[in-house]
């Protein structure tokens, strides 16, 4: 048993870390910012506090001697069209949030771990990467990078090992994203981005449960790595293959098409690139170094458990129309 504090422990990422690093026998404490995140963490198995990564003086007097840190908090821009703002928050919530935490942690920690994404090493001619391709950030990444290399010089240091699981694009049941594509694939209101003049080119992009992500961070903790590591499902698939899947299982209309010089306009400039800009990698070096290997090894299994998990929890309601959203 060791003892691990988790960040954003109260969101999509953090709260099944949470469940799955306690049901594995650890102490989780879970760092939240309100009542209804201490009792997310609670009913996982975990000991809430509460604080905010952004006030250094709050984690002074929550963060507890611990083995393991992992920084699982964003501010990732949900909105159609982010703001500046909003991605300056997710930057500083990233890298001012690992630095106060490592600045309070105790001398007993031992290895942080940080859920980094790997379409910040995606190749400018679009052709399959690993965790030794040049890295090549962009708006979307930037932060991440910077985390990365914050981390790598503290362990360069030797003051504590550093985990870096670079993770594909997250879905899930309760992820933004994935209800945002759900919601509007049923009001034919999300199109297909793709390059050309009809919008017809298509990006591979990896992709990742986050189910798999948080049973990935439980193994890297059991299994104590270190160094960079990718963590995807085994089949990178275009954004059309995702959304035309996700349309097939809540018997939507086929999503329309829509060119990038467009897209930019609609989804704006950073959106539109994370969408178009291939990121296709492979888990080789994590499975072998673990043996994670993903529950649902391909969108379509993903995303079959997304759709049954909307219908099962009302989020979806079958009408004589075919299904309707129901939480607004």
């Amino acid at each position: 048993m060791v003892n691990v504090f988790v960040t954003g422990a109260s969101g999509v990422l953090g709260k099944r870390l949470v469940e799955r690093l306690a049901d594995r026998g650890h102490r989780v404490y879970g760092l939240v910012r309100d009542e209804s995140g201490a009792e997310i963490v609670a009913a996982r198995g975990g000991t809430p506090r509460r604080g905010d990564v952004l006030d250094r003086a709050s984690l002074e007097r929550v963060v507890p001697d611990v083995d393991v840190l992992v920084h699982a908090a964003t501010s990732i821009p949900t909105a159609r069209k982010p703001s500046a703002a909003a991605w300056e928050r997710n930057d500083r919530v990233r890298l001012d949030g690992v630095r106060n935490l490592v600045s309070v942690a105790g001398d007993r920690l031992e290895r942080v771990l940080f859920p980094s994404v790997v379409w910040v090493a995606r190749q400018p001619d679009g052709e399959r990467f690993d965790e030794t391709a040049d890295r090549h950030p962009d708006r979307t990444s930037r932060s991440a990078a910077a985390v990365e290399d914050f981390l790598t010089g503290e362990s360069d240091d030797g003051r504590f090992d550093v985990t870096l699981l670079r993770c594909g694009f997250f879905y899930a049941p309760d992820a933004a994203h994935t209800r945002q594509f759900g919601r509007s694939l049923l009001s034919r209101d999300f199109p297909i981005v793709g390059r050309g003049p009809l919008g017809r080119g298509d990006a591979r992009l990896s992709f990742l449960h986050a189910d798999d992500a948080a049973r990935a961070f439980a193994t890297a903790v059991d299994a104590d790595v270190s160094g960079s590591y990718h963590v995807v499902d085994d089949r990178p698939t275009t954004l059309a293959d995702f959304l035309t899947t996700l349309a097939g299982k809540l018997a939507a209309p086929a999503p329309r098409r829509l060119p990038a010089w467009l897209a930019r306009f609609v989804i704006g400039a950073e959106n539109a690139a994370l969408l178009l800009k291939p990121m296709p990698t492979s888990n080789d070096r994590f499975t072998a170094a673990t043996g994670w290997e993903p529950t649902y090894p391909n969108c379509e299994n993903g995303l079959e458990q997304v759709a049954s998990t909307w219908e099962a929890d009302g989020t979806l309601r079958e009408t004589d129309g075919g299904y309707a959203w129901t939480d607004g």
